[in-house]
């Protein structure tokens, strides 16, 4: 594997970490959100990544990485109850999102160490190019 190659794959990460990143914010930003465009109490979305063969002119393919989808968590929402809320229901129970706001922050955690990691192995492959530039000289 040469240095451009393992580029291209930090990148693909990098790429998908940033989307999870993204959709955990999103997840952080709607933990309240009663009541969305649907009528319906926000539902916490999920990110799933899959292994991508990237084709080379030359050499063997390489792997990479994709967000495959992102979909909608389906587990129901906690049933709160307080009559004096816009979107109490006749009982009185307010419907919340199904969005745990610990499991969102390790989450947000764990894709952005694996943000910085492929972020110091794109760093270290400039390193090493411009290493091997100056031997040249």
């Amino acid at each position: 594997m040469n240095l451009i190659s393992g580029v291209d794959v930090s990148a693909s990460a990098l790429n998908a970490q940033r989307t999870r990143l993204d959709v955990v914010a999103q997840n952080i930003a709607n933990a309240h959100t009663t009541r969305g465009p649907d009528g319906k109490a926000y539902q916490r979305q999920i990110v799933a990544f899959e292994t991508e063969l990237m084709h080379r002119t030359h050499g063997s393919p390489l792997a990479g990485i994709k967000i495959a989808g992102i979909t909608q968590d389906q587990t129901p929402g906690q049933q709160v109850n307080d009559p004096q809320h816009p979107d109490a229901n006749a009982e009185g129970m307010v419907t919340m999102p199904n969005v745990n706001l610990a499991f969102e922050m390790v989450d947000l955690i764990t894709a952005s160490r694996a943000y910085e990691a492929n972020l110091s192995v794109v760093r270290n492959a400039k390193q090493m190019a411009m290493k091997a530039l100056q031997i040249g000289r």
